[in-house]
């Protein structure tokens, strides 16, 4: 199921693609009866995401535009895969070919990558966050590629949980005051995480009753102290210069939850090409 607001930015991605004249190129070669059947192919290996948005995009120039496929988000794809056919009046299959990819190709790059870190780890490793480093209009849709690719999503918004940061802690006079404020205006309807930046603000965190604790910009050493610290009492996420490698290092940690911003901030785009289909 699409997320809400999907056939929207469909139609604002189409109107800038598409401008006031449309297609040229296409109207120019093609008719309204030309039909013709084409088939996107998979350049890369990796995760399928995007799949019903590919196809919600000719449904939005041309409902008579059948788009096929027997895959589903979160399958597998390999180099030279056939990843659907898609069928119908020729203008609006060329029109709708470079949004169609463009949304496949960056969802199914976010869930590759995901997947990708998922996976390097192994089992009882820390959970794989995303963050808000998100393209604006395109959250919920790359939160959902993370979901796709085995990672876990953060909050979605700043109205999900309460995220005290340095800047919110700093004009607030410290973690014990931020905290503070924070519980009396909302009780416990959302969970309080405070960002801490060495081993004196994890205790002070921790005795303000954080619900979780994120260890920002440590080094790993210092990152296990910190689970030590907690024991248990707190959730705790590491943050702030991630990689693959130090993912690897700190499986072992005890540590809950590890945000990853360039899950979406830093992707490589999924190649997939849309060629007229040979077969009769």
């Amino acid at each position: 199921m699409l997320p809400p607001g999907t056939r929207s930015l469909i139609k604002r991605a189409l109107a800038e693609d598409l401008g006031r004249a449309g297609d040229v190129s296409s109207l120019a070669l093609f008719g309204p009866a030309d039909r013709d059947r084409f088939v996107l192919v998979s350049k890369d290996q990796g995760v399928a995401c995007g799949l019903e948005l590919f196809s919600e995009v000719f449904r939005a120039l041309d409902r008579r535009v059948r788009v096929a496929t027997g895959l589903t988000d979160g399958q597998l794809l390999s180099k030279g895969q056939r990843v659907a056919t898609v069928e119908g009046p020729v203008r609006a299959i060329l029109s709708g070919e470079r949004t169609a990819i463009n949304f496949l190709s960056h969802l199914s790059g976010i869930a590759t990558k995901t997947a990708a870190l998922v996976s390097s780890a192994g089992p009882g490793a820390p959970a794989v966050l995303d963050t808000r480093k998100t393209i604006p209009g395109l959250r919920a849709l790359e939160k959902y590629a993370v979901a796709t690719g085995g990672g876990r999503n953060h909050r979605m918004g700043l109205y999900d949980m309460v995220m005290l940061k340095d800047n919110h802690i700093d004009a607030a006079g410290g973690i014990p005051q931020a905290v503070a404020r924070a519980r009396a205006r909302w009780g416990r309807r959302f969970k309080i995480e405070v960002e801490t930046r060495n081993l004196d603000e994890v205790q002070k965190a921790l005795d303000a009753g954080a619900d979780r604790i994120m260890l920002d910009n440590m080094d790993d050493a210092t990152m296990r102290e910190a689970v030590a610290l907690v024991a248990g009492r707190a959730e705790t996420e590491a943050s702030g210069n991630m990689t693959l490698e130090r993912y690897r290092t700190l499986a072992d940690s005890g540590i809950d939850f590890v945000s990853f911003g360039e899950l979406t901030h830093t992707v490589r785009a999924f190649d997939f090409s849309l060629r007229k289909d040979a077969r009769p």
